[in-house]
């Protein structure tokens, strides 16, 4: 066993990526507070453009939830001198993609697109930063979009809204506490007025990242951005960050949720630092330990050897405020969840008390390696880490300095950071059980 053990500890080290080349980059903050980050990469005539405003679900106040991700929808229905949905459709017909997400902290817009178009791109984001077209209309209907994905994602799936229950009841005051599509009750209260002072408080330059990543020259690049988005004036309504921190628990809360689901689930979240922290690096490899893939600890032992769960998986949710790493068990038919619970519990106290092995560190950190070095070669992946380390971390430096840190985590980290995050009173628990339906 410890010949095959050796062998394969080779063959990893065998295949495991060499260390990421440094992203080089240029930072420039524009006097109307827009922050302009150019990352030069001529290995093909392609050029990926991201705007990162900052504002998230965390920033929507109580009754108000889901305007962060409404607007995604509303920033595709035209402005002043672009038409709806023809922004999409410019990138498309010149052989590029587009696309936007909303998360808890961040609006993130994006397109890869051939090099000589970027200054019609440029041109094109400043229009809609400066002018979009917020009217009764276009807001009724994205509206409706929204409800619709509400409703697709979240209501009418069985298991889909096990991470809002769980949040709901995991937080107290932190604005985490609601989910980034908002709910249904909040979105048909939604007015007109309440959109356009959204847009007018977030939707300014001063509070964008303007990131480049690709074929052309970082000075004309730079003036090309100067150009078009110099004149957008700061915004005028003072941007007030929510400030509340969730208080210790200092003991497990529990919930028990009836529902017409045709299998029991278990959910548990326990609370974590925010990205970036120093323990966050060692709660991300013990995380791939868990649950990277079918041979991880959690699959392993609960679906595969126990066969209790059809589903088992834990992920960190590492963000700009602490967070939740949540465990998730669909149980097998005829498994109980106390049952699933101690198997769950089992794998999460070995990380406290017994170190992982040398081959799965390994596989962890190969796993980081690789991820690093596929991204260093794509332009959107590079730009993508640009804006992460310049929004969330607020340090546009720490692109080049976190892979170091997930390379020194030992052993011993994540058996120290395991007994102080996995301690059941920092859990919150959610306990679906099936509830016939009349």
């Amino acid at each position: 066993m410890r010949l095959v053990a050796s062998v394969l500890m080779l063959l990893l080290l065998q295949v495991a990526p060499s260390k990421p080349k440094p992203v080089e980059y240029k930072e420039t903050r524009l006097p109307n507070g827009l922050t302009v980050i150019t990352h030069e990469d001529h290995s093909t005539p392609v050029i990926n453009a991201q705007i990162w405003y900052h504002v998230g679900s965390k920033d929507e106040k109580p009754g108000k939830t889901g305007f962060a991700h409404l607007f995604e929808h509303l920033m595709f229905k035209g402005s002043a001198h672009i038409k709806p949905e023809e922004h999409d459709k410019i990138i498309t017909n010149a052989g590029g993609v587009s696309n936007a997400y909303t998360q808890d902290d961040v609006t993130v817009y994006w397109e890869t697109f051939p090099a000589n178009y970027l200054e019609k791109i440029l041109w094109m984001e400043a229009d809609r930063m400066a002018t979009l077209d917020v009217s009764e209309e276009n807001f009724k209907s994205e509206r409706e979009v929204v409800k619709e994905e509400r409703l697709t994602r979240i209501e009418n799936p069985p298991y889909g809204d096990l991470l809002e229950l769980l949040y709901d009841n995991a937080y107290d005051v932190h604005p985490y506490k609601h989910i980034t599509i908002g709910s249904m009750a909040d979105l048909n209260a939604a007015t007109i007025q309440d959109v356009r002072e959204f847009y007018k408080t977030y939707y300014v330059p001063d509070n964008a990242t303007v990131v480049l990543a690709g074929d052309f020259k970082a000075d004309q690049a730079l003036d090309e951005v100067k150009k078009y988005f110099g004149d957008i004036p700061r915004g005028q309504t003072p941007i007030v960050r929510s400030t509340a921190k969730e208080p210790p628990h200092d003991k497990e809360r529990r919930i028990s949720h009836p529902k017409a689901v045709p299998l029991p689930a278990y959910v548990a979240g326990y609370y974590i630092p925010a990205d970036g922290d120093p323990d966050s690096y060692p709660l991300t490899i013990a995380s791939n330990i868990l649950s990277a893939g079918r041979s991880s600890r959690i699959y392993k032992s609960l679906v595969y050897d126990k066969q209790l769960a059809i589903q088992a998986d834990a992920s960190g949710n590492f963000t700009e405020d602490p967070n939740l790493l949540f465990a998730i068990l669909i149980m097998n038919r005829g498994a109980s969840i106390a049952e699933g619970e101690k198997a769950l519990n089992a794998e999460l106290m070995r990380l406290t008390t017994e170190p992982v092995s040398d081959m799965e560190l390994e596989k962890a950190k190969i796993k980081m390696r690789g991820e690093y070095a596929f991204g260093r070669e794509s332009v959107q992946e590079k730009a993508q880490s640009l804006g992460h380390a310049a929004v969330i971390h607020r340090d546009t430096a720490t692109v080049n300095k976190e892979y170091e840190l997930f390379m020194k985590v030992t052993k011993e980290d994540i058996m120290r950071v395991a007994k102080t995050y996995f301690r059941p009173e920092n859990r919150t628990v959610l306990v679906v059980t099936p509830q016939a339906t009349k």
